[in-house]
């Protein structure tokens, strides 16, 4: 789940003496101060990282917010092959109005490491991904009396602007839902559907399910965990298989508006990577 809400800037002071972590932290806090000090506590950080299900919330009219990462994902064959892929997942979301807002999005910089079964010696790639272009509508908001969800919409077409070793085939849309139901003031849950055309070198064009639940709990105002179910592609074989993984993470705020992450994932399914990894910096503005 995203965060909802934030409280008041932290002390870097008090920062300096808790984490070991001491020069990311303080990269954070100066760019906290570079964020919008008129933002209150209901215009808080709302981000879709790092669980796969997206927030229901936009972030507002006029506002515009990056979200930024690190990962790793890992494969190991039981006949010895590996593969490792390094990644700078990306979202630029712009606010047009207060439920409509324009994102560009991709995996950024890729290093690819594969070793095939045997004596063969590494495969090494390097380069930049597609980029998803997309817009995403917040329907309604939520009524925890009645237990109506918030509702979003999100429309996004990936096209093959990266590098010849990631580019995929044309244009390559998808259309998600997602609902959010806060159960109470700790605990929330989401869950988003949708559906995928993607291409594939074999069998050509096909479409795929995207089905994802995740819950999510809020330890305090700043600080919040969340585990997760993710099925990112439901196809057959034919089509590459389904990718479904489950995931688990946390999210702590720095402020308002600058927000840190972490996430790991375990793949389920013969076709899904093994293990993934990731860490996140989000700055509002």
């Amino acid at each position: 789940m995203k965060t909802r809400s934030a409280a008041a800037c932290c002390d870097p002071a008090s920062l300096h003496r808790v984490s070991p972590l001491r020069w990311p932290i303080a990269v954070a806090t100066a760019l906290c101060c570079l964020s919008p000090v008129h933002a209150d506590a209901d215009d808080g950080i709302s981000t879709d990282r790092p669980d796969f299900v997206e927030s229901s919330q936009v972030v507002g009219k006029g506002r515009f917010q990056v979200e930024w990462g690190l990962a790793r994902e890992r494969s190991d064959d039981a006949s010895g092959a590996r593969r490792r892929i390094d990644s700078t997942p990306t979202l630029l979301r712009l606010g047009v109005s207060d439920t409509l807002e324009l994102r560009i999005e991709t995996d950024g910089y890729l290093r690819s490491r594969s070793k095939d079964a045997g004596p063969s010696s590494f495969t090494r790639e390097r380069g930049f991904a597609d980029t998803s272009l997309g817009v995403k509508w917040h329907m309604q908001d939520d009524d925890e009396a009645t237990g109506r969800p918030a509702i979003a919409w999100l429309l996004h077409v990936d096209v093959e602007t990266g590098s010849a070793a990631f580019r995929g085939d044309g244009l390559r849309p998808s259309l998600r839902a997602v609902g959010e139901w806060e159960l109470d003031d700790a605990m929330s849950v989401g869950a988003m559907g949708g559906v995928a055309v993607d291409r594939h070198p074999d069998s050509g064009r096909f479409a795929a399910g995207i089905l994802a639940v995740t819950v999510g709990r809020s330890w305090t105002d700043r600080f919040r965990t969340f585990v997760e179910l993710a099925g990112r592609q439901l196809a057959s074989s034919r089509h590459g298989g389904s990718v479904v993984s489950f995931d688990a993470g946390t999210a702590y705020l720095l402020s308002p508006s600058v927000q840190v992450d972490a996430v790991v994932s375990r793949g389920i399914t013969h076709t899904s990577p093994d293990w993934e990894f990731g860490a996140g910096l989000s700055i509002k503005f």
